[in-house]
């Protein structure tokens, strides 16, 4: 039998068949002899040990489409980051860590901001514009009056897609009413998940529709780039690229005096935002190859 892992705690891992029901697994030893662990979002083949406690073993993990570090998980098609419009304001250093996170990733982002109902739309364009100019598509939803939600319907149907945003901006609600199915699933795979209820939050994968699966991911409140060397970071601001041809050699586009990507910035080509945060970023990563 396949099925997806949607969650795994303390060595049992939750496994959603094809026919709609959830086993409790556990991976067999040959996995820690290949020195491979099973991900959320795997698709593995189980045996089944007790078709009425619904337990079981993981034989087989099929092979992966992809495999993320952070969150760490598998076969994901895309990223959904919603952050509020205002209220709260959007954090775009927190956005903009995310965005580095995923385009090393190599993971394609659209960008959600929600509860437009609470301001006007020149802030709209101003955001459409800092971000579509970056590559990204950026959608506009208000949960409140209902717009925009077939949009970003259409956007995740047939996907596994990473959710991720700070708390306060509408994530459950927005994914309730894109899926009011999606409330009962998740409690009822919650009643049969008891273990490690009150432990630190594991990412999870849910199913929301057909062959459409959400990953809500914890611990975005704080994001730190590890592992990066800071010379690099420039390749994950896309829209740097068509202005690097009016650089030197090995530009940085931080401190020389000759960079067509400070031009374009100037030229208001690039978002000073984005910009900035660039070399907040590239001072952090810096930083850290100090010690």
């Amino acid at each position: 039998m396949t099925g997806k892992i949607l969650k795994g705690i303390a060595g049992f891992y939750y496994v959603h068949s094809k026919e709609g029901n959830l086993y409790e697994c556990k991976a067999k030893g040959i996995f820690r002899n290949r020195n491979v662990k099973p991900l959320v979002g795997d698709d593995v083949e189980i045996t089944v040990l007790d078709e009425a406690e619904q337990k079981g073993n993981i034989e087989e993990i099929l092979p992966r489409k992809n495999a993320l570090v952070r969150p760490a998980v598998a076969n994901v098609d895309q990223a959904l980051v919603v952050f509020s419009i205002t209220h709260p304001e959007p954090n775009f250093n927190l956005l903009d860590r995310f965005l580095v996170m995923m385009e090393s990733q190599d993971v394609p982002v659209h960008i959600c901001f929600n509860k437009i109902d609470l301001t006007e739309h020149e802030k709209m364009a101003d955001l459409r514009k800092m971000y579509e100019a970056a590559g990204y598509p950026v959608y506009f939803t208000s949960i409140y009056e209902n717009k925009g939600i077939g949009t970003v319907r259409d956007i995740l149907a047939g996907k596994t897609t990473v959710l991720a945003g700070p708390s306060g901006v509408g994530k459950s609600s927005l994914t309730n009413l894109l899926y009011p199915e999606a409330e009962m699933e998740t409690a009822r795979i919650s009643e049969k998940i008891q273990r490690g209820k009150h432990t630190t939050r594991h990412s999870e994968l849910f199913g929301i529709g057909n062959q459409t699966y959400m990953m809500d991911t914890p611990g975005f409140s704080s994001m730190y780039l590890e592992d990066m060397e800071c010379g690099r970071l420039k390749e994950y601001f896309p829209e740097f690229e068509p202005y690097e041809p009016d650089c030197r050699l090995g530009c940085v586009h931080i401190g020389e005096k000759v960079c067509g990507v400070k031009d374009a910035v100037t030229e208001g080509k690039i978002s000073q935002s984005r910009y900035d945060n660039y070399r907040l970023l590239y001072e952090e990563l810096k930083e850290k190859r100090r010690y």
